[in-house]
């Protein structure tokens, strides 16, 4: 992994960003910082500055763990129209399905989990998170998490920080979303930033080093992402370049795209 904001990599950034780029971005932990509570979690005045700024300039997408609801309320007022909620799920066909599935899965772990304080389970329709974060006994209560996970059929588990993600084994995750959106935008390419587990569906799309460029916020070695940045405060320094980059250069024609769109995901659908 490269430092994203050094002297090198900025000239590989600003090169990148000369042409016609989907910018994508995670919520939690990207947007906005990490906090006990995540109906609290919001961006500091100068990250919702700078992306609106990117925005009214380029096109801009968020993909999130959150539903698209919820997410939609957090990114208000900064003129992002693309949202993809529950990793990568929402918007898809198979979505009322799906919810009925979520339901069945929350009934069980709830009824599986330990009574543990500050263990809760967040249902996200198409998702669940169970959050550990304000538990003391943190350790106990992953691996009890992880135990009851096991017992649901045809899920995955994506272990985040100090959370555990729950998610159809069938649904489009993050990676088939920004794929779907490079193509239906008709981008040259498409540049992601990150920073959990769930955002490894991204940083380990093929190697495409002249159209995918993909940053992950913190380091971390064994991170398909090929760049980092130190912490979650460096993402307004990295808008800051994006903005500067877009706002002096006019963007080329758009080419025909390399992805063909994705078909689990029907734009549309389920709103």
């Amino acid at each position: 992994m490269r430092y994203a904001l050094s002297a090198r990599s900025r000239k590989v950034l600003s090169h990148f960003a000369a042409s016609r780029v989907l910018f994508a971005f995670d919520f939690d932990g990207t947007l906005a910082p990490i906090v006990n509570d995540p109906e609290r979690a919001c961006m500091r005045r100068t990250t919702r500055r700078l992306l609106s700024r990117l925005a009214r300039i380029r096109t801009c997408a968020a993909l999130s763990g959150r539903s698209r609801a919820d997410l939609a309320v957090k990114l208000a007022g900064t003129g992002i129209q693309h949202l993809i909620g529950n990793h990568g799920a929402e918007p898809w066909a198979g979505a009322q399905r799906l919810r009925r599935a979520v339901r069945q899965w929350e009934r069980e772990l709830v009824r599986r989990l330990p009574d543990l304080p500050g263990l809760w389970v967040e249902n996200k329709g198409l998702s669940l998170t169970v959050h550990y974060r304000r538990c003391r006994q943190k350790a106990e209560a992953l691996s009890a998490i992880v135990q009851a996970v096991q017992s649901l059929p045809d899920v995955r588990l994506i272990r985040g920080k100090e959370a555990v993600s729950v998610v159809s084994q069938d649904a489009p995750h993050k990676g088939m979303a920004l794929m779907a959106e490079w193509s239906r935008l008709k981008c040259d390419g498409a540049l992601y930033v990150g920073d959990d587990e769930t955002d490894e569906d991204v940083f380990a799309l093929p190697d495409r080093e002249r159209d995918l460029l993909t940053i992950r916020v913190g380091r971390k070695n064994t991170s398909r992402a090929g760049y980092f940045l130190r912490n979650q405060a460096e993402v307004d320094e990295l808008l800051r370049l994006l903005v500067g980059v877009c706002s002096a250069t006019v963007i080329r024609s758009p080419k025909p795209s390399t992805f063909c769109r994705c078909p689990f995901l029907v734009r549309g659908s389920d709103r």
